[in-house]
């Protein structure tokens, strides 16, 4: 039987600063939005601009990470995948959305970096582009795809 897939890809700016917060077991877990924006042209051939807003959940030392390092304003990629959960709210269902990040990379060059003391690259490496990687948090299972091999030719 055929696996499913669950995995988002975005690079966009956080409209606002992480909060971090502590589970009661003690696990760290951060959340952010970040906004992905696309132009297109109609067929009148006008140009249109839309804003897709997303809201991220890092856990444990990625959480960590996101809150010590990323800011208002930044530019990152996020890696990870999609969990809706649902709640009652004056007997109405509610849905939430949320991308559940497993690896985070900071695309902000050195002198965009958004304060002083953000990580820097190392190696011969001009610009951001510092990349760390997560668990899968909230108990969720974490496939490993670090391991995978690089020579896929796609």
């Amino acid at each position: 039987m055929a696996r499913g897939l669950n995995k988002v890809m975005i690079i966009g700016n956080l409209g606002a600063e992480p909060e971090m917060k502590y589970t009661p077991s003690g696990s760290p877990v951060t959340t952010f939005r970040v906004a992905v924006g696309r132009t297109w042209r109609t067929r009148e051939g006008e140009n249109r601009d839309e804003t897709e807003w997303f809201r991220v959940v890092a856990w444990d030392k990625l959480a960590e990470v996101c809150s010590e390092y990323l800011h208002k304003g930044s530019k990152v990629y996020i890696e990870g995948r999609l969990q809706t959960r649902s709640w009652d709210k004056d007997g109405q269902k509610q849905f939430m959305t949320e991308l559940i990040a497993s690896d985070m990379q900071m695309l902000d060059s050195r002198a965009d970096a958004p304060r002083e003391g953000a990580p820097r690259s190392s190696g011969g490496d001009s610009g951001g582009g510092s990349s760390y990687g997560g668990g899968g948090g909230g108990g969720g299972g974490n496939d490993d795809f670090d391991t995978l091999d690089d020579d896929i030719p796609f």
